[in-house]
């Protein structure tokens, strides 16, 4: 009558076991890890030292004494609530670990860190995914800071080993051309041709593209990789995913849809 598969196959157990609650808290507290994650890096994006992201006024506030101090609460309160999630899963796991078999009066605790934890990771999920598809990209400081920091070196090592110098001559190399670049303040691929051949002669003209951003980015296309084209395919993967879950994802489904589109 109440659409349960069945019985419990053993009644000490009906009545003594508590996993299911241990194990949907832990599954929770897993959720709030991501959730911390992400928040910490939106916390770094959102900073002025990195102006990557800018987050809807909805979802941050000023501070109380800088008028001109954008706080990207929402990230930070995630932030906080994966502890009490933590917490929730804690206080389970300590009331059980000393109990006797069957039922003890102590399993009544159960119930507030249960539906605390279940209650704060849904609110978490739903403000979260809010404040993610309102937030814009500040597409052109991020394209500046790919050219910084010599991200492309590896390329250049690449591409030394496609033209056939064996890879530990090739970090070599590449390690002078950092070297070069750090006295001239300058990129690998502001390095005229004549000073980058004067490291190696098979360093030809092509070597610009192989450093050229989206060239690197292109590169990255295997199985799993960070490229656009692999991570258009993990996007596309993800909205089927979500399609074909039954709990109404319908605001994540949006994201991706509108991640795919860009």
């Amino acid at each position: 009558l109440l659409g349960f598969d069945g019985v419990c196959a053993n009644s000490m157990d009906a009545v003594a076991d508590r996993d299911f609650a241990a194990e949907f808290l832990t599954a929770a507290s897993l959720i709030m890890v991501h959730l911390s994650r992400f928040s910490e890096e939106i916390i770094l994006w959102a900073s002025a030292e990195f102006n990557f992201i800018q987050l809807d006024d909805r979802y941050s506030t000023g501070s109380s004494i800088m008028p001109q101090k954008k706080n990207p609460d929402v990230a930070e309160l995630v932030r906080g609530k994966s502890g009490r999630v933590f917490g929730d899963l804690m206080g389970i796991l300590t009331m059980m670990k000393g109990l006797p078999l069957a039922y003890n009066k102590d399993m009544q605790e159960d119930k507030e860190a249960l539906f605390d934890g279940a209650e704060t990771a849904a609110q978490c999920l739903e403000i979260f995914t809010a404040m993610v598809s309102t937030m814009s990209v500040n597409a052109s400081v991020m394209a500046g800071c790919v050219n910084t920091g010599f991200l492309n070196a590896t390329d250049l090592a690449d591409y030394l080993v496609g033209k056939q110098v064996p890879f530990r001559t090739a970090h070599r190399i590449v390690g002078q051309a950092v070297l070069l670049c750090i006295e001239r303040q300058c990129a690998l691929e502001d390095l005229s041709l004549e000073e980058l051949q004067s490291l190696h002669s098979a360093i030809a003209d092509d070597v610009y593209e192989a450093l050229a951003v989206q060239s690197v980015l292109n590169k990255r296309s295997a199985c799993g990789g960070t490229g656009p084209a692999s991570v258009a395919k993990q996007l596309h993967q993800a909205a089927q995913l979500l399609h074909c879950c039954e709990m109404p994802w319908d605001s994540h489904r949006e994201i991706i849809q509108s991640l795919l589109q860009d």
